[in-house]
């Protein structure tokens, strides 16, 4: 409850406090005073609400149906920075308890930063990190061939790409299939979808290439013959695709990078992109797919347990959505225990200070503690105290079943 009202009276005290009390309905007599410190002055005038309504911008609700704006000028949402004064027990974790294999990264590996990365990650216990983007064609073997031919080759692979615009054609078809055996064959161990497909990218006639158009199966049918996963990225989080007001949870973050916002008017809607994968999906079940940042149904575990029961060749991917399970660690800990064959390690972006908030939600019961990115979430995290035997199968056990290609020896049992 605590986070909820925070949220709120951050949002709101954006507004203009002043032109929001002239212009809200009328003082109610007998509104004012009342409460704590009574008789050392009345402060702002209140205004009545009624029940189901909201208070005026500028103001909050400060009794049952009652509302009043500060007296004093308010932060704005970016400047608004209380210090929480809950002395809470703390276990940090620098190390994961057990080697984690990151099956969705951004890092490319290249003779300059290879030695720091190596030692960034044995000080993490990260064991093994894939890199998503690493290109296609000459530039996929190259830095396949580098990882390959260095003394790390086991700490290090790489996921293929296919370039959606033009599909629709037998000439895309021939290039792309045969571009991805290829890659396959150059050391790929899985296939990396980006948003652009259903956002973005167009089919050969200039239309949106939907997500679940039939022209793609080629493509699947290659991963599921050469038993590689497809980890996809469709959409961006629900509320990227809302109206950017003042119930927008992401509010902060949509005003810092405006270009993650999809008007209506210019992109589907995310129902319509996350219906088209899912359908995707269930018409492909000789298929592995990997469901990156949780499918974005982090902050619906009913309808990610729904997802799962329904489509036996999907597993979820945790990476840049750490926020979700830590703010309901009770009903994250029982799906990750219940559905604990079915969820996988990721982080997203390689920055080495952030891992350690991934080990303290999943290994600590620690409470009330910061987020990496404040406009990503306000909110606090609390820890899920997973087990051990589940802790093994997100960090490591399930990558190794679902993407054969890693490195399958010198795992703790």
């Amino acid at each position: 409850m605590r986070v909820s009202r925070l949220t709120l009276a951050a949002v709101v005290v954006c507004a203009s406090l002043t032109l929001a009390a002239q212009q809200g309905p009328p003082a109610q007599p007998g509104a004012q005073g009342g409460g704590r410190g009574g008789g050392r002055g009345q402060g702002a005038p209140r205004v009545a609400i009624q029940p189901g309504e909201e208070c005026p911008p500028g103001m909050t609700e400060v009794r049952h149906l009652s509302c009043q704006a500060p007296e004093k000028p308010a932060p704005s949402i970016v400047d608004y920075r209380p210090k929480s004064t809950v002395v809470a027990v703390e276990h940090l974790v620098p190390k994961a308890k057990y080697p984690v294999i990151d099956i969705h990264n951004h890092t490319r590996i290249t003779a300059e930063n290879l030695e720091v990365m190596v030692k960034e990650m044995d000080e993490l216990n990260l064991r093994v990190l894939v890199n998503l983007t690493g290109g296609s064609g000459a530039d996929f073997k190259q830095g396949m061939d580098f990882i390959r031919g260095g003394k790390y080759s086991d700490r290090f692979r790489m996921f293929a790409l296919v370039n959606w615009n033009g599909a629709g054609t037998p000439e895309w078809r021939e290039k792309e299939v045969n571009g991805l055996k290829q890659a396959i064959k150059d050391g790929a161990i899985g296939l990396k979808i980006a948003k652009n497909l259903g956002l973005t990218a167009k089919k050969a006639d200039g239309s949106r290439l939907k997500v679940d158009d039939p022209d793609l199966d080629p493509i699947w049918q290659v991963c599921a013959e050469a038993k590689i996963p497809v980890i996809i990225h469709t959409a961006d989080p629900e509320r990227f695709f809302a109206p950017i007001d003042m119930h927008n949870e992401r509010w902060l973050e949509l005003g810092i990078f405006p270009s993650r916002a999809y008007p209506k008017e210019q992109f589907p809607s995310f129902e319509t992109l996350v219906g088209e994968r899912d359908r995707m999906y269930k018409r492909n079940p000789k298929t592995t797919y990997i469901g990156a940042h949780f499918n974005w149904y982090g902050n619906d575990l009913a309808r990610a347990a729904k997802q799962l029961d329904e489509t036996p060749n999907l597993v979820l991917e945790v990476g840049a959505v750490l926020y979700e399970f830590g703010r309901q660690p009770r009903a994250s800990r029982e799906f990750f225990i219940k559905y604990q064959d079915r969820v996988l390690f990721g982080k997203d972006s390689y920055e080495n200070s952030e891992f350690p908030y991934y080990w303290r939600v999943f290994e600590t019961n620690d409470e009330y503690f910061d987020y990496y990115r404040n406009y990503h979430a306000f909110w606090k995290l609390y820890g899920m105290g997973l087990p051990d035997v589940v802790l093994k199968k997100l960090y490591y056990k399930n990558a190794l079943r679902v993407a054969p290609g890693l490195p399958q020896t010198g795992w703790p049992k």
